[in-house]
């Protein structure tokens, strides 16, 4: 039983939303850490995305019958009743928020507030089923977890909140259109509209590209705008970015493999973002 509970958080999910939290939360530090602020809201956060994957198993429980890779989800086989996953999600999100606001501020408390409601609301009730645009509504959501971090510390939303947010928002693009390419059954199976469907992976691949420019460009603005400062995080980031970006690339060719290709550029996305993370968090280290 505790493993179906485990299941429907998506561990995964929760795992990658820490990374990036944490990133947020240590560049906004700026070297002076407050353990405890950061341990409690690493805790907030956490259950606010716990809860909204739950909501999102909950949701999509009937696309996801359809899909190969999510037919033996937890509630599909019905291993969990709808009842105990709805209680079980409303608890995790509800601790949550009010973990955020007793520890950090109000801010970081409406933000996790607006993420779930952007995640759950509007992209898995809506936008995900009717328009090929859900995918840029679920980006801002996924975008949410860097902004609480590093807000929970400023207690504003400035600049360097602002530029985290479209950093996080454009990454989220080319990282779920990969997955739509090498996932395309999936999907057409689920009839979920997304770009490659609807519009064809050739037009995909060209949104692919300019994407992974604009991840570029707004690191470097992290960089040029003061929020970093070394040296290292501006080396890293532009040869992660030139190799994701020369990848991409690679799949114009006539005889690419599109499956293939999509999923080594999904793994790049990963790679990517997690090097954000954590030359933003260790950026003050290599301080000259």
């Amino acid at each position: 039983m505790i493993q179906q509970y485990l299941e429907v958080i998506k561990p995964g999910i929760v795992l990658s939303n820490l990374i990036s939290f944490i990133g947020g939360f240590l560049l906004a530090s700026k070297g002076e850490i407050n353990y405890l602020l950061l341990c409690t809201t690493m805790i907030g956060v956490s259950l606010v995305v716990a809860s909204g994957c739950v909501f999102n198993n909950v949701i999509d429980r009937d696309i996801d019958r359809k899909m190969k890779r999510t037919q033996n989800r937890t509630l599909v086989t019905q291993l969990l009743s709808l009842k105990n996953c709805l209680i079980y999600g409303i608890i995790l999100g509800m601790t949550g928020v009010i973990l955020l606001y007793r520890s950090a501020n109000l801010l970081a408390m409406w933000l996790a507030i607006i993420g779930f409601t952007v995640y759950v609301g509007f992209y898995s009730l809506y936008m995900k089923r009717r328009s090929i645009y859900g995918t840029m509504i679920g980006s801002f959501a996924g975008a949410v977890p860097p902004v609480i971090g590093y807000c929970a510390v400023s207690n504003q939303f400035d600049i360097g909140a602002l530029i985290l947010l479209l950093i996080f928002s454009i990454w989220q693009m080319p990282h779920s259109y990969a997955i739509a390419i090498f996932r395309l059954k999936d999907y057409q199976a689920a009839s979920i509209p997304v770009f490659p469907i609807e519009l064809g992976i050739s037009v995909t691949k060209n949104h692919i590209t300019w994407y992974i420019i604009g991840f570029m460009l707004t690191t470097l603005i992290l960089y040029f705008s003061g929020y970093v400062t070394s040296y290292e995080y501006l080396i890293i980031m532009t040869l992660v970015n030139i190799w994701w970006l020369f990848v991409a690339l690679q799949g114009y060719k006539s005889a690419n493999n599109d499956q293939v290709w999509a999923r080594k550029l999904f793994i790049l996305s990963i790679i990517a973002i997690t090097s954000l993370s954590v030359m933003m968090s260790v950026d003050r280290i290599f301080q000259h």
